[in-house]
């Protein structure tokens, strides 16, 4: 069984625990014995051990869930009822919200601010909706039908069956809210994989689930392990029917190309290379705060992060001397202290990643009007921090302006036209996100509707609303999540037909004549 985890957040330091993975309704050591240490990316201290699936663990965690899909006890459950077990299983899962919080700090490396104020509670409301969401009418009429005969239509909202779901590090307990809380309400059962480097937000989620006793035996499942293992397993095993993913746009191939074996349903939300457009009638304050909020926010660790800053030519200096003036005020630290802006990266392997990109912007000619370096603070020594970086004379199609560096970098471009901003903003194999800054709202909403992205903030950035769909266009994703959008991505749609004439002559059959004697 799992056990709690205690954290001392002036310390970071955990008493060890083991955590098995989470099959059928029991905790159960993975057949293999494996575990692995995680370790805290702020200081490098062990955290706790976790389970290493293999292949026949995670086909134990399927053939769970395709017993208990296929039992019906969840899926042909009263869309009534499973709102309001949902809603119990919210209640117990914000009683701990505290504790999850804990492990999303330490585990992986966001301030505590950030966890306390946004990720906790943002994933609660998001659950919440989707636990209102489930009690909805699986039967939706279609206008009569007279010809060619009188009949009644209808569509049916089903179940999928079985969801393979694969989470990424940099937001792990919404992430695992986002796939589990739409599965649940649309009545499928769920094997949930999440990234090797922050499983543990996502253990203390289904530790809470577990406590209540309220799901049904297999109707969710945890599988932690490599993700090259668990991750093509849930992706070709025929006893999934979906598979959704977050992650990179390469991996997101991957995954496509694996489920095409099975021609399984998948959603995926992928990388993103997010323009971010100050128009020349935006209040200088508020765009230059919002747009360091847009890209330094979790250190530039997002998919949606607004990481190519367009600025007209015509308020260019004022602009870019008070952004670079409050960049070099951002204050990295320790993520539990209440003055940290950024705190890690997630490893060290991401660290020296986004010094590769730093090196190669320098190579390709931009100019780092500020640059990033490793803290000489000795309390931050053995974690994985960097300063934020910010290159000017930047061109749309260097490398560090076309590829997703998930760190700490701003590429700034200067434009002359508004045109020539939303032609380059356009430029890019991505199409998630977008920020426009203007004082004229009509104006705003003009570029916003010839940007290319699932989702544009006006005056705002990173504002995930659970009504409202997030997802790309191009090469960063299928598919919505969020709002009844996400939900009906979880549903199979089917017609059903119901002849209402009594005449077999009102009816366009074969007219078959018996041959004559």
């Amino acid at each position: 069984m799992a056990s709690s985890i205690t954290v001392n957040l002036m310390t970071h330091q955990t008493i060890a625990r083991q955590y098995d993975l989470y099959i059928n309704g029991c905790w159960t050591a993975p057949q293999a014995g494996r575990y692995r240490t995680l370790c805290n990316p702020a200081t490098g201290a062990p955290l706790v051990t976790v389970a290493e699936a293999d292949v026949a663990d995670t086909r134990r965690a399927i053939a769970a869930a395709r017993t208990a899909f296929d039992a019906g006890g969840w899926a042909d459950m009263p869309p009534g009822e499973r709102s309001r077990l949902l809603h119990a299983l919210v209640d117990a899962i914000e009683a701990r919200q505290a504790e999850i919080a804990d492990a999303e700090m330490c585990n992986a490396g966001c301030t505590w601010r950030k966890a306390t104020l946004m990720d906790i509670p943002v994933g609660l409301i998001h659950f919440r909706h989707f636990a209102k969401l489930a009690d909805f009418d699986p039967l939706e009429p279609v206008p009569q039908i007279t010809f060619p005969a009188l009949a009644y239509n209808v569509v049916r909202r089903e179940p999928i069956g079985v969801c393979g779901q694969i989470i990424p590090w940099n937001f792990p307990f919404l992430m695992a809210v986002w796939k589990i809380a739409p599965a649940l309400a649309a009545g499928n059962t769920v094997v949930l994989k999440p990234a090797s480097y922050t499983p543990l937000s996502a253990i203390k989620l289904v530790e809470a689930i577990h406590e209540t006793g309220l799901l049904p035996p297999g109707v969710l499942n945890l599988v932690t392990g490599p993700g090259d293992v668990v991750g093509p397993e849930l992706c070709v095993n025929p006893q999934v029917d979906k598979v959704a993913f977050t992650g990179s746009t390469e991996v997101g191939r991957t995954v496509m190309q694996q489920a095409a074996s099975t021609i399984k349903k998948v959603t995926l939300e992928l990388g993103g290379k997010s323009p971010n457009i100050i128009l020349d009638d935006a209040d200088l304050d508020v765009a230059v705060d919002g747009s360091l909020w847009a890209v330094f926010m979790h250190n530039g660790q997002a998919c949606e992060s607004g990481t190519r800053l367009f600025v007209p030519a015509a308020i260019y200096d004022p602009f870019m001397e008070r952004l670079l003036d409050r960049a070099a005020r951002l204050r990295v630290g320790l993520p539990e202290e209440g003055a940290t802006d950024l705190g890690p990266l997630i490893s060290a392997g991401q660290l020296q990643a986004v010094e590769k990109y730093i090196g190669l912007g320098i190579a390709e000619g931009a100019t780092p009007a500020l640059l990033g370096r490793r803290p000489t603070d000795p309390a931050l020594a053995h974690g994985h921090f960097i300063t934020p970086t910010i290159f000017t004379n930047v061109h749309n199609q260097m490398r560090v302006a076309q590829e997703e560096i998930f760190g700490p970098v701003l590429c700034v471009i200067k434009y002359a036209r508004e045109e020539e901003a939303i032609a380059q903003a356009n430029d890019t194999i991505y199409g998630l996100a977008a920020g426009v800054w203007s004082a004229n709202i009509e104006r705003a909403m003009s570029v916003a509707n010839r940007l290319r992205a699932g989702t544009v903030w006006i005056n705002d950035y990173h504002m995930i609303h659970a009504e409202a769909p997030f997802g790309g266009y191009k090469q960063s994703g299928l598919g919505r999540e969020l709002g009844v959008w996400g939900l009906k991505e979880y549903l199979e749609t089917k017609h059903i037909h119901v002849d209402l004439t009594r005449n077999r002559s009102d009816k366009f059959w074969f007219d078959i004549v018996a041959p004559q004697a």
